[in-house]
């Protein structure tokens, strides 16, 4: 079990951002699934930003791309970010309206990541 994981969550307008920080493996898994599953409500588009993660275990990533059906019936962009983004993100989108992207971490802006620094987990 990773237990330095968190994930800090913040909303602005429409978007939620979620920053994933220390190692993701089984349990990290189901907590982010969790929380997409919670806080996606009342959003269009998803930021899993990844920067901060450390150890990415495979069980983990099995665990996330086989459990994204919690997802199901919701029409939600998931946009993972940073470092670590093409490693998080599914290879293919699924079947039940997820929209899956990913964005290289030199196109995100100096200050988005600084302002995602000061981020405070909920």
């Amino acid at each position: 079990m990773a237990t330095n994981f968190r994930i800090s969550i913040h909303r602005n307008s429409e978007n939620l951002h979620l920053r994933l920080m220390g190692d993701f493996d089984g349990i990290s898994a189901h907590e982010l699934l969790g929380n997409l599953k919670r806080y996606s409500h009342r959003t269009s588009k998803v930021f899993i930003h990844t920067s901060c993660l450390g150890d990415i275990h495979p069980f983990g990533l099995n665990v996330f791309h086989n459990r994204l059906d919690v997802l199901k019936g919701r029409s939600l962009e998931l946009v993972f970010t940073g470092e670590h983004a093409s490693q998080l993100a599914p290879e293919k989108s699924m079947l039940f309206d997820l929209i899956i992207s990913t964005i290289p971490p030199v196109a995100v802006p100096e200050a988005t990541i600084s302002s995602l620094s000061s981020m405070r987990l909920e």
